[in-house]
């Protein structure tokens, strides 16, 4: 018999075992903001990865870096890939989920202004928090939590409101596509919560990639066709990046708090990463930076620690 897991560290137990979902701990929370840093960079890696490749090649090559690294984390932590009879279809329903959701973002991201991209695509928290007020047992949304994420949500517009204000062009088409593509994520959040009830971790995020790269090496043959591919240090950078820390450690890391967190305090955090995504535009891009991210990064700390906060018992 293995010995059990500490609160807050990955195990590598090659059983499943149901897990109650807890509040965020103090480690795990630290764990989360680390997470949501890391994918705060993920924008800048693609936009310097699309000057030597299409975005579409760019995004299955991503994630096959990705599948690259669980493969590896499951064949180091002795999984097995047989997938049962009763994981089929959860599985395909994540693995279409997921491609949806990219699809209609990537797609949005074409209609619209950056600003706008920003302020539409981080509202999937809030929808996380509303899918697993129904969904997750001890996940509801109080009047508290509610209005920390709203406020954190705020902060979020307060840095991108000059881009959300432009109305220069019509960005209807996908600012819609774009709010379709965070509910779908916020229920794709919490239905990684609850699969990782029952499936191990590494399927989860095999299906979720088998999916992705399929679609993706289609639409590129279909739509970039033979259009210029330069393999720089520039590339292979940014590749490792999206790919190997983010769709390969970041899915895993992601997942792993899923399913022994609540989603909605595992989510909230997520809030943050406008704020770290302008500082490292700034930082490597060399993109100014205004009074209103001092504003917004206030508002978020703030409207965080408020979500995070736990309910005190009834009074009987």
């Amino acid at each position: 018999m293995t010995s059990s897991p500490s609160e807050d560290a990955p195990e590598a137990s090659v059983s499943i075992e149901k897990i109650e979902r807890r509040p965020l701990s103090i480690k795990a929370g630290s764990f989360a903001l680390l997470l949501a840093t890391l994918w705060a960079g993920n924008p800048v890696a693609n936009k310097a990865g699309l000057d030597d490749a299409g975005p579409l090649r760019l995004g299955y090559l991503r994630f096959i870096l990705g599948a690259i690294v669980v493969m590896i984390y499951a064949i180091a932590t002795k999984q097995s890939f047989k997938i049962k009879r009763r994981e089929w279809v959860p599985l395909g329903l994540l693995g279409v989920l997921f491609t949806v959701q990219l699809a209609f973002m990537n797609i949005g991201q074409d209609y619209t202004s950056a600003g706008h991209a920003v302020v539409v695509t981080t509202t999937f928290p809030l929808w996380t928090g509303v899918f697993a007020h129904f969904i997750v047992p001890g996940d509801r949304m109080s009047r508290s939590r509610t209005f920390g994420t709203l406020v954190a949500y705020l902060g979020v517009v307060a840095v991108f409101y000059k881009g959300f204000a432009d109305s220069s062009s019509d960005f209807l088409i996908g600012d819609l596509l774009l709010l379709g593509s965070a509910v779908l994520l916020g229920g794709r959040q919490v239905l990684l919560s609850q699969l990782g009830q029952g499936i191990d971790q590494h399927k989860l995020l095999m299906a979720q990639s088998v999916f992705g790269i399929s679609t993706f090496v289609i639409a590129s043959l279909m739509f970039e066709g033979d259009e210029a591919f330069t393999v720089t240090t520039r590339l292979v950078v940014a590749l490792l990046y999206t790919g190997v820390l983010i769709a390969g450690l970041g899915f895993i890391g992601q997942t792993w708090l899923l399913k022994r967190y609540l989603p909605s305090r595992v989510t909230v955090i997520s809030l943050s990463q406008p704020i770290f995504g302008v500082l490292f535009s700034w930082w490597i891009l060399g993109e100014s930076v205004g009074g209103e991210l001092y504003v917004g990064a206030v508002l978020v700390v703030l409207g965080s620690a408020l979500a995070q906060r736990r309910s005190k018992p009834k009074q009987r």
